[in-house]
């Protein structure tokens, strides 16, 4: 498996011929490093509605004639504006040709921007996403939650992406706590330094993760790790 960071939250993820994008916000943040014209997918996996993550979803998706993978009343969103999709739900699951999607619990709220109106999007969510038999967790936008406990207990978990930035998700402390509760081999930390407010230093984190016996990779935006 194939992890490539793209900025704030968004991966592309690859193996065996396949490749799923998750939170595609890339024209909006200038620091991604690719246009959504250079993306090939099979699925654009979204864990909620903020444009920081919805982001080129759209645009994505119709290019590349694949579905966007969200929880329901964002995939009813989508649909309407005319892209493919595939309407799931917390705790659900979905084997695909090449992939195995599951929703799980995040902490946080989920709207999206549909010109001047705030539109509900559904919960927000993480991503437990198999594929090669290797399993890598996007936890989404996320607090600290004791149910992180769980998802490490019921899956062996090779990768997760954990929110740093603080103010709209956990910070760095909690994240360390994540990572260790989900029993994650190794953590790649996003959604921080797109903003001022999130500004965050990631080398600092990784060595903790690295005291806690953890790898951490902290990505620039194009580089990638196997697993």
């Amino acid at each position: 498996m194939k992890i490539t960071y793209y900025g704030h939250s968004c991966v592309v993820v690859e193996e065996g011929g396949r490749s799923v994008i998750i939170d595609p916000f890339l024209s909006g943040n200038p620091a991604s490093g690719i246009a959504p014209a250079d993306i090939r997918v099979d699925a654009v996996l979204l864990t909620h509605g903020h444009s920081d993550h919805f982001g080129d979803a759209l645009e994505i998706a119709k290019a590349n004639d694949c579905p966007i993978v969200a929880v329901f009343e964002l995939a009813e969103f989508c649909r309407k504006k005319g892209a493919k999709t595939f309407a799931m739900n917390i705790g659900g699951q979905q084997q695909f040709d090449g992939f195995k999607v599951k929703y799980t619990l995040a902490f946080h709220s989920s709207a999206v921007q549909d010109g001047e109106a705030l539109i509900y999007a559904g919960e927000p969510a993480g991503i437990l996403l198999t594929m090669g038999g290797k399993t890598f967790f996007h936890a989404g936008d996320t607090a600290l939650f004791g149910d992180m406990r769980l998802i490490g207990e019921m899956n062996q978990i090779d990768a997760a992406a954990l929110p740093i930035g603080d103010v709209l998700t956990m910070g760095p402390d909690d994240a360390l706590l994540a990572a260790k509760w989900l029993r994650a081999d190794r953590v790649i930390p996003v959604h921080y330094n797109t903003f001022p407010a999130i500004n965050q230093n990631s080398k600092l984190f990784c060595d903790r993760l690295h005291q806690e016996g953890i790898e951490g990779h902290a990505l620039k935006p194009g580089e990638s790790i196997e697993i």
